[in-house]
């Protein structure tokens, strides 16, 4: 899995404890004012907008006792609310010293949020004082915010591209892929040494297995590919197999199109139409990359191969009835996702492999 550079990276959000989330406001407000002190009962029967605007009264009055904690956990109620104006007023109020807003603040202003436009300089100022950070109460925040640091390298975000600068803030992120620090640093990495320019498919390897290990879902897809193609490892199809299984049932569309392919190579033709024809159906490319945290590029990638292995079996009776004018509609949809795909297996049909 190739990282063009064009390809829209995600950012890694704020890691929020639960010491923001708004049962934890409602249960430090009963320890502090037990007189006061709402029930589990009636927390639970409290609507999301009770709730909310429970938190909001706490809040604004621990605010005004002068609480400074206070400001960015309302700043960050607010921020879910996705009341981005009202998020970044108290954001901005928080004391020099809170990383957690600056952290959201810098988010904000990558992308966008709740703003004119982006401010790239200012967001990645703020994301290199988060990782220059070295307070105990910073520690969640550096990997993170050494991750968005290579993000702004590798895109030209606030600063000149400079590919060797965004390595060695992604490897500062991935900590030797220590489970704690970045786990999307990790991934990232594993599409990074498969580009042309940083070539090298053992480290792309490699990092893929870490990510994977931590729990990244498009790593996994990855290095199933990896697996049964012996890309920067040994060929292992069992391996591959167990990988792009999983991967596919975890919501990978990537890894549901080498499934297709993996079934349909080995003559397995009712399970290759069944795992098809569901990803063939998939249309939000954009939905899914966000559900799922998979690039969209690979998403269309996917859908793709499913839709011309699907157009083959309906074509060729594989699996299925003789469906030709159906099969021609997913020959046209698996071009429409990804032309470069469809070129590619229309060889593979050419040469007569499929």
């Amino acid at each position: 899995m190739e990282l063009p550079q064009t390809t829209s990276i995600p950012i890694e959000p704020l890691p929020v404890d639960s010491e923001g989330s708004k049962e934890s406001i409602v249960q430090q407000f009963n320890e502090e004012n037990p007189e006061e002190s709402i029930d589990r009962l009636a927390l639970a029967q409290l609507t999301d907008e009770e709730l909310r605007e429970k938190c909001e009264t706490i809040l604004t009055q621990r605010i005004k006792d002068g609480d400074k904690q206070a400001i960015f956990q309302l700043g960050q109620l607010y921020f879910e609310l996705e009341q981005f104006d009202k998020a970044l007023k108290y954001f901005e109020k928080a004391p020099e010293t809170d990383m957690q807003s600056k952290y959201q603040m810098a988010v904000m202003y990558f992308d966008g949020i709740g703003l004119a436009k982006p401010n790239y300089k200012q967001a990645l100022d703020y994301m290199k004082e988060v990782a220059a950070c070295k307070l105990q109460s910073c520690r969640h925040l550096v990997h993170g915010a050494e991750y968005n640091i290579g993000r702004a390298y590798f895109q030209g975000y606030g600063v000149r591209t400079d590919y060797q600068e965004a390595e060695r803030w992604w490897l500062l992120a991935a900590d030797d892929g220590n489970p704690s620090s970045c786990v999307r640093a990790q991934s990232m990495l594993g599409m990074f040494y498969s580009r042309k320019d940083s070539l090298n498919l053992q480290k792309s390897a490699f990092w893929h297995s870490e990510a994977c290990g931590n729990g990244n879902l498009e790593s996994q897809g990855a290095l199933g590919v990896m697996y049964m193609h012996g890309i920067g490892m040994k060929k292992n199809l069992e391996s591959a197999f167990e990988c792009l299984s999983e991967a596919s049932q975890r919501g990978n569309v990537y890894a549901m199109g080498h499934m297709v392919a993996f079934y349909y190579h080995r003559k397995l033709y009712t399970k290759c139409v069944d795992m098809a024809s569901r990803a063939a159906q998939l249309c939000n490319v954009e939905e899914i990359a966000t559900e799922t945290d998979c690039q969209a590029n690979y998403v269309r990638k996917g859908i793709s191969m499913a839709c011309f292995y699907y157009a083959r079996c309906l074509d060729k009776q594989l699996g299925i009835k003789n469906y030709k004018e159906l099969a021609k509609q997913y020959y046209s949809k698996a071009y429409d996702y990804d032309p470069d795909v469809c070129a590619l297996l229309q060889g593979i049909v050419t040469h007569g492999k499929i």
